[in-house]
């Protein structure tokens, strides 16, 4: 391990990318503990204990306890990833914005600008609700977390969520420009992270109160070792297809006649349905925070909480949707067939074209059953434990598990394909080099 550290430190492009993501986590974790003006902190925290358990709390744990913190990055990234199933939706109903995702570097461009305009707007409309939601908060406890909640409160706090809010997709698009790994994915897998010594703490406490015993202890760990065991098969398993290319001549050279395959995997999507349910499920209880709590509609909001089994059902429901709604944006069998076919590629006992596309399709329909119910369970497992043995250090776990595992596999992915790249680099000069030096 130490020598394999080594030489990832040893590689100066993947050594200056490590270091220029840890610098920008740094940068995001101080901005986390600057608090939004305003706000009284002590009467947030003790009002807030009311909320762990809620959608909130889950929205707090995305954000790395910001939410609850009412610090300028409150909002987090999810504005940004809302905007972005958006742009996804209508890309999936609009020609305009599938001809954008079909063109290439330019249509990227285009979509990602567009992206950005739908966070900015998101993040007015989610910090609007986040001044309600505080005001009504304090109100209903009677405490005072907004002093004075008055027109400057709502305007001071509607341009700092919304400046923080840009300032954390600019950091996560940085980090996926210049860094390793995927910015916006890492900065959640760092808020998760930011949230286990708590975690970690409140069993610890629960142990010496007597709320745990050591037989729960011990199942607490057995279930965590089951998740994380169960998380990294799943994201790793694939459904080889074989492929056959036919020989051709080129020239006086003959190519083709090797045997390869397609590594289709059982969990395309990745962490990205898990990410994209949370957001959608955070709309009601946002839209209910535009009403005081006597109101009729606020009281709606109390349905999604995380124990209940209208959210839970919902919630599944909405994972296993985006797992097969992703999988259908990233993976084209119509692609794949044609690519295929331009190189003289085919598989076995399946005709070339439109036959090849229909049976990658159906295997790939068939292997994503699987792993979108994986998700969903692996996602409402730690509120279904946590509604039955009320034990709150079990809600740590499924979500954040899965998140931590898939996103922390996809980075060490991309450094193995950066040292692999260095190598062959090396190969290349030097067989230069020899072929100077024969000349």
């Amino acid at each position: 391990m130490l020598e394999k550290l080594r030489n990832i430190f040893q590689v100066p492009e993947l050594r200056r990318r490590i270091l220029f993501t840890l610098a920008l986590f740094v940068v995001y974790r101080l901005g986390e503990h600057i608090p939004t003006p305003g706000v009284n902190a002590a009467a947030l925290t003790a009002a807030f204990r009311s909320q762990a358990n809620t959608l909130f709390g889950m929205y707090d744990m995305f954000v790395g306890r910001a939410f609850s913190r009412a610090t300028i990055f409150a909002l987090g990234i999810m504005p940004y990833i809302s905007a972005s199933i958006i742009l996804q939706l209508l890309g999936a109903v609009i020609p305009y914005f599938e001809k954008l995702r079909k063109e290439g570097d330019e249509g990227q461009k285009k979509i990602t600008q567009l992206t950005r305009y739908g966070t900015v707007i998101i993040s007015v409309v989610q910090s609007l609700a986040y001044c309600m939601f505080l005001v009504n908060l304090g109100a209903s406890q009677g405490l005072a977390v907004v002093p004075q909640p008055g027109l400057g409160f709502y305007f001071s706090t509607v341009i700092t969520q919304t400046a923080g809010t840009i300032l954390v997709m600019w950091l996560g698009e940085k980090i996926t420009e210049f860094g390793i790994g995927n910015g916006i994915s890492l900065i959640i897998f760092v808020n998760i992270l930011g949230g286990l010594p708590n975690a970690v703490a409140a069993a610890i406490d629960s142990w010496r109160g007597g709320n745990l015993n050591l037989l729960q202890v011990g199942g607490m760990l057995a279930i965590i070792i089951a998740v994380v065991a169960a998380v990294v098969v799943m994201t790793q398993a694939t459904r080889k297809i074989p492929v056959q290319y036919a020989k051709r001549m080129v020239g006086r050279r003959m190519y083709g006649g090797q045997s390869t395959h397609i590594p289709l995997r059982v969990n395309t999507a990745g962490v990205i349905p898990i990410i994209f349910a949370s957001s959608i499920m955070v709309l009601p209880t946002t839209i209910a925070g535009f009403f005081p709590p006597s109101s009729p509609i606020a009281a709606m909001g109390q349905w999604f909480t995380r124990t209940s089994i209208v959210f839970n059902v919902l919630y599944a429901a909405i994972i296993i949707f985006f797992t097969y709604f992703y999988t259908a944006v990233v993976l084209n069998p119509n692609d794949l067939a044609e690519n295929m076919r331009k190189y003289g590629g085919f598989v076995p006992g399946i005709r070339p074209g439109r036959k090849t596309a229909e049976y990658i399709d159906k295997v790939l329909s068939r292997i994503t059953l699987p792993g979108a119910i994986f998700l969903a369970l692996i996602a409402v497992l730690p509120d279904l434990l946590l509604a039955f043995f009320k034990v709150p250090a079990l809600a740590f776990g499924g979500t954040s598990v899965l998140i931590v595992v898939g996103v922390a596999l996809d980075t060490l992915q991309q450094v193995e394909s950066h040292l692999l790249m260095r190598h062959y680099e090396g190969f290349v000069k030097r067989s230069r080099l020899r072929g100077r030096q024969r000349m």
